[in-house]
């Protein structure tokens, strides 16, 4: 029978598997200890946080998740959990990562989608919460307490809102054809890559709007 200590390990680490926005899995080992408490510090200013596990217990608390990550939980193997931003977090990761070589992020979770190395880098790329936040007031004609309900939404449904902004980043970056190089100047690719940022910003605000205005009906 499994010690009442270590079912309440695998317990705590289940419960904040569940309540994060994301979690990421990085491999740590040759970061100094003076590096990790830099690194804590970067991930706690952008509401995140590194925790160390025993990796036995972390797979036992990830049983019913993806086999991908599950698959990743081995080694010297660190989980930030991302309460708030996950795009912040991942930002503050990538950037770690690219000063500190030794530290490699493994890949991770968005709710309930296996996040890949290439596709958590990506989520750092996109545009943080705020933005999202001043999409919406500034393109959801609302009342005001309706607008409060849908503002209050994004931060618990934030993992939603950015898989979809991840995934329609993805879809349109697939569907785009090779730009022509011998008319097309600088300027044409910063106004198209901009334009095309906010696009795909205003869709994923639609969507989210149109999602939680259900939501908020239905209940």
């Amino acid at each position: 029978m499994p010690r009442p200590e270590k079912v309440q390990a695998v317990a705590d680490i289940k419960e904040r598997l569940d309540g994060a926005q994301a979690v990421f899995l990085t491999e740590y080992a040759g970061l100094s200890v003076n590096h990790q408490q830099d690194l804590r510090r970067e991930l706690k200013a952008n509401e995140a946080e590194m925790k160390v596990v025993k990796m036995t217990l972390a797979r036992l608390a990830a049983d019913d998740l993806s086999d991908e990550l599950t698959e990743l939980l081995f080694g010297p193997t660190s989980l930030t959990f991302a309460n708030g931003d996950p795009s912040a977090a991942a930002k503050a990761l990538k950037t770690f990562a690219k000063d500190h070589s030794v530290l490699v992020i493994k890949g991770g979770m968005l709710g309930s989608e296996f996040l890949s190395p290439e596709r958590i880098s990506a989520l750092a790329d996109l545009p943080a919460r705020d933005v999202l936040l001043a999409s919406i007031a500034g393109t959801f004609a609302a009342p005001m307490s309706q607008m409060a309900g849908l503002l209050a939404a994004l931060p618990r449904n934030a993992a939603t809102a950015f898989q979809q902004l991840l995934e329609k980043k993805e879809q349109e970056s697939e569907s785009e054809e090779p730009t022509d190089e011998s008319t097309a100047t600088p300027e044409d690719s910063a106004e198209e890559l901009e334009t095309g940022d906010s696009r795909l910003e205003t869709d994923v605000v639609e969507d989210f709007t149109e999602d939680a205005t259900e939501d908020m009906e239905d209940n």
